[in-house]
């Protein structure tokens, strides 16, 4: 069975992998090998996502249940 993350879990991992690219840099060479972290701009759109996921799913008691009206001209 496969292992399924909450967005919490997976925001931490997304934000870890910011921390690589930034500190270590977005890839590196030793000899022959090359390895090519996650592209940051992604990461950094997952992260927007993955905070935008849980903000939603948090206590939004303030903005639920709350309506917009617009009254043009009289």
């Amino acid at each position: 069975m496969a292992n399924i993350k909450t967005a919490a879990e997976e925001l931490a991992e997304v934000q870890e992998a910011l921390r690589s690219v930034t500190l270590g840099g977005q890839s590196y060479q030793i000899g022959s090998r090359r390895l090519t972290r996650a592209d940051y701009s992604a990461l950094l759109n997952r992260q927007k996502e993955l905070q935008a996921e849980l903000a939603a799913s948090g206590d939004t008691s303030l903005i639920d249940g709350t309506y917009v009206s617009v009254f043009e001209g009289r």
